[in-house]
């Protein structure tokens, strides 16, 4: 499904856990929650990250005095977001990883705080929050409230059996076939509103499209022999393939024209838009973690390599 989010504290002093599950941000000389970190790093995917200057001096005076970012997040949507055990509230996920390493970057703790994703933006307004990450799509409508810094790009995937036995190379490859999708996703649109057209142009016959009440029972159509591919969002068919049976179960189809997958839209780090010198800090620190290789290995750590951008744009939506 498309995220038109596009979704107790993690602080960085919980403990380290081993794991693929478990990366968020732990710091080798933690202090307890709500205390502030003595350590000059923190290290996120394995990765020691100290404070970049430059960037820690854009940040306003208020967030640099008060030492943390609180930031609103809606749980779970995984890969973003997810709880690191169920019953617990510990948080892990790309998005979050992402925090801690950016809080890094600027010397300061991204604080995140479960927000259920309709009162996202009303909670910034009333100063609840500071930041929002929670794999908020970078819409225009939404930049009359919000700044966005853009950290990533994600659109339709495609799952396909380890091996790719059936050679799909692109979503022109699925005209004729079976393939699985979660009902009333935006998955559906875009076949029927798009794809069949582009198979009917080609001289090919329409794709065989089967409806599943979830992402799960789309993927069993695969593994069962009923489905040749599924269509889900990429992100969240690199975790599938990552995490399923070690990889073993399914695969990714890389469409070199659509690197972050079909319909693609940015996602970004959103602040209230009067707060213009808080996104250029994020902006210094997100583009600091592109630089040095952390950005990479975060979205590798999930499987996620395939929504990762060049640049931190501002609002890029827009241009």
């Amino acid at each position: 499904m498309t995220p038109t989010k596009s979704f107790s504290r993690a602080a960085l002093g919980a403990a380290c856990v081993s794991g693929m599950l478990l990366l968020a941000a732990c710091s080798s000389n933690a202090a307890a929650d709500g205390e502030p970190a003595t350590s000059d790093a923190v290290t996120v995917a394995g990765v020691d990250i100290a404070v970049d200057q430059a960037a820690a001096d854009l940040l306003p005076a208020d967030i640099a005095d008060a030492g943390e970012a609180k930031v609103a997040t809606d749980v779970p949507y995984a890969p973003f977001e997810m709880f690191v055990d169920e019953g617990s509230d510990e948080l892990t996920g790309v998005d979050i990883d992402l925090g801690h390493a950016i809080g890094a970057k600027l010397g300061i703790d991204f604080a995140f705080e479960k927000q259920a994703f309709d009162g996202i933006i009303p909670a910034l307004q009333a100063g609840k929050f500071d930041v929002t990450i929670t794999a908020m799509t970078s819409s225009v409508e939404r930049m009359d409230v919000l700044t966005f810094v853009d950290y990533s790009a994600s659109g339709t995937g495609i799952l396909v059996p380890a091996g790719n036995p059936e050679d799909i190379e692109s979503y022109l490859d699925l005209c004729g076939r079976d393939v699985a999708v979660q009902a009333a996703t935006n998955q559906v649109d875009l076949v029927n509103d798009s794809w069949q057209g582009e198979c009917e142009a080609a001289g090919s016959k329409p794709i065989v499209l089967a409806e599943f009440p979830s992402d799960a029972d789309a993927q069993l159509a695969i593994t069962s022999g009923k489905a040749d591919a599924s269509l889900l969002t990429k992100p969240s068919a690199g975790y599938v393939a990552k995490t399923t049976n070690d990889g073993a179960t399914f695969e990714v189809v890389e469409d070199p024209a659509a690197p972050t997958g079909y319909d693609s839209t940015l996602n970004g780090i959103g602040v209230l838009k009067q707060n213009e010198a808080l996104a250029t800090a994020i902006q210094a620190a997100l583009q600091s973690l592109i630089d040095d290789g952390t950005y990479a290995k975060i979205l590798a750590q999930y499987g996620v390599e395939g929504i990762g951008i060049d640049e931190a744009t501002i609002n890029g939506a827009a241009e």
